[in-house]
């Protein structure tokens, strides 16, 4: 059964239930997925920015926005104009499909996973969070790889605080750390 299908036929009315609304649509859901990769070092070097989005291109099935700098930086070398990132928004069943690839199999792979933390979301409840290296994703083979970089993603949802946005993506799956209470 596909993410989307599961949500519309499980997850949204046992959300309802669990926050008491009484109107479909004011159930919790991901409205957008936006992954992006700042360049940061590799600014200048071409095979850097063509690496970034070959790999963004690979994970979503869509073409990269460039994100050019709109003001001159001196100190870090930066002109107006200057690509400094790249960015892919992803809506729909592609979405869906992406979020169902990243908890079933990206997440799993990841080096060191001990789950992801629950205070990375902010207060209308949607998720940021980074990944250091971008070859967990399946469609990214290590031997074609030349130059490692992170990406960041968010998950933009239609939650109102984060106790929503936690539950909404615990529902579809993502595996959040347990609090440790031993502090």
């Amino acid at each position: 059964m596909s993410l989307q299908k599961l949500y519309k036929e499980t997850i949204a009315p046992k959300l309802a239930e669990e926050f008491g609304l009484s109107n479909a649509l004011a159930v919790p859901k991901v409205t957008k997925v936006t992954i992006n990769v700042g360049l940061g070092q590799g600014v200048k070097d071409a095979k850097y920015l063509e690496a970034a989005e070959n790999t963004l291109r690979r994970i979503t099935g869509q073409q990269p926005v460039k994100c050019k700098a709109r003001v001159s930086i001196s100190n870090f070398k930066i002109r107006k104009g200057m690509v400094i990132g790249m960015k892919v928004t992803v809506r729909g069943k592609l979405m869906w499909d992406f979020l169902d690839k990243l908890v079933n199999i990206t997440l799993p792979r990841m080096r060191d996973f001990r789950g992801i933390s629950a205070e990375s979301f902010d207060e209308k409840g949607n998720y940021s969070s980074g990944f250091r290296e971008h070859i967990a994703f399946p469609e990214i083979r290590p031997d074609e790889v030349d130059v490692i970089h992170g990406l960041q993603l968010t998950i933009t949802t239609t939650a109102k605080n984060p106790e929503q946005g936690v539950a909404l993506l615990t529902a579809l799956g993502f595996p959040f750390k347990k609090k440790d209470n031993t502090k």
